[in-house]
């Protein structure tokens, strides 16, 4: 089952799943606009198969909004895949790398991504995300993706000069609209092996990223359970689970996202994820200034 949440000019969000050929609306019967409202209320994927909503006919202006509009968590994994490692001459970590975005950075399909004046090396990252269907606490691994509810694409946007800079990775990649989210979310019954998806990106139809999920460092499962020991995960949570080769900032030379560039993130399985750069004017040439450090230098 594949769940959308939509919405329209001048009408609100609601949930819609798509089954047996049809778009079938959930909002009537559960009250949930998003699935991560969904998720909260307890409605399960068996659940929602008993649902047998009205056929959605979606206007011209209707178009996909961010699956889960606020989640409680984004944890995200660093150098999580293989192939990234090798294009960076590094070895993989000898356990999963966790870091965190907030609910602010999540943004829908098709929207503008805003690039911050504090930043001339703005990047974008193919993600799986997982999102969580049933509370999780101190699991093992064999039993982690029975807390799986289904899979999104997540771009896990990154400022990668100030990633550098900062020493750690909040403002690079926690940013407003840092983590643009959809264009549904797919139920884990649907996808047989998530250790088996092909990831692509590209920039203006020029391709940047070709690879498969089979070369994550940690597959789904270990994430899950591992992020588990500590982090109590509830239903609506999402963990973006890394990027493989062929972001900009390792290409040779390096590039970066500018205004007016058009992404396009595909999952096999998932879908399409596109969004468009937008510059917040006006530009700087004091990066320091602009990265809001130069003034704190003034203060002490």
């Amino acid at each position: 089952m594949q769940l959308i949440s939509h919405a329209s000019d001048g009408r609100p969000r609601r949930l819609a799943v798509r089954r047996d050929g049809h778009l079938r609306d959930l909002t009537e019967a559960t009250g949930a606009t998003d699935v991560g409202e969904l998720l909260a209320a307890g409605i399960t994927a068996d659940r929602l198969r008993e649902i047998d909503g009205p056929v959605v006919e979606l206007a011209d202006d209707d178009v996909p909004r961010a699956p889960i509009a606020r989640p409680g968590k984004i944890i995200c994994v660093g150098l999580n895949y293989h192939d990234h490692c090798r294009e960076q001459s590094i070895d993989p970590p000898a356990y999963p790398m966790l870091f965190s975005k907030f609910a602010n950075a999540v943004a829908d399909p098709g929207a503008s991504i805003t690039r911050p004046r504090a930043t001339e090396k703005l990047d974008l990252e193919c993600e799986l995300g997982v999102v969580i269907g049933r509370r999780a606490s101190r699991i093992g691994r064999a039993e982690a993706l029975e807390h799986v509810f289904g899979y999104t694409i997540v771009n896990d946007v990154t400022m990668r000069d100030l990633q550098k800079e900062d020493r750690q990775w909040l403002r690079a990649k926690g940013s407003d609209g840092f983590a643009p989210m959809g264009p549904a979310v797919v139920t884990a019954d649907d996808i047989s092996d998530p250790q088996a998806l092909r990831l692509r990106s590209w920039v203006n139809g020029e391709a940047w990223q070709d690879s498969t999920t089979a070369e994550m460092v940690f597959d789904v499962a270990t994430i899950v359970a591992f992020a588990s020991q500590t982090i109590t995960l509830e239903p609506g949570d999402v963990i973006a689970t890394g990027t493989p080769a062929g972001v900009g900032h390792y290409q040779q030379p390096p590039r970066y996202l500018a205004d007016g560039d058009a992404m396009r993130l595909e999952i096999e399985g998932i879908g399409i994820l596109e969004n468009t750069v937008r510059d917040a004017l006006p530009r700087s040439d004091d990066h320091e200034s602009a990265a809001g450090i130069g003034e704190l230098d003034a203060t002490r």
